[in-house]
């Protein structure tokens, strides 16, 4: 799993590997479009509810982090910084198991 007690020590840019996914997965007629961190994912268009269902089962499958329906709320997925300060909140918690 990618939140190991040791992922920060070994550099993982959560932010960074959301934006990837956004950006391939969700940014495909403009590839000038730029995306910021606080970049409302929502609001803009970039993605719609499927879309959140699909970062839902990018952070499950790839990040290791269970996403219980009660979490799936406008502000963990809001921008690209929520998202990763969900992930980063939820894959601490659960390395603390």
């Amino acid at each position: 799993r990618l939140y190991s007690a040791d992922r920060r020590r070994r550099g993982v840019d959560t932010k960074a590997l959301i934006r990837e996914f956004v950006l391939t997965n969700f940014i495909t007629d403009n590839l000038d479009f730029a995306i910021e961190d606080e970049t409302q994912l929502l609001e803009s268009g970039v993605i719609d509810s499927t879309g959140v269902m699909e970062l839902v089962l990018y952070l499950e499958s790839e990040l290791g982090i269970a996403v219980p329906p009660e979490d799936l709320l406008p502000e963990n997925f809001s921008t690209i910084a929520a998202v990763a300060r969900y992930a980063d909140r939820r894959g601490l918690a659960a390395g603390k198991d």
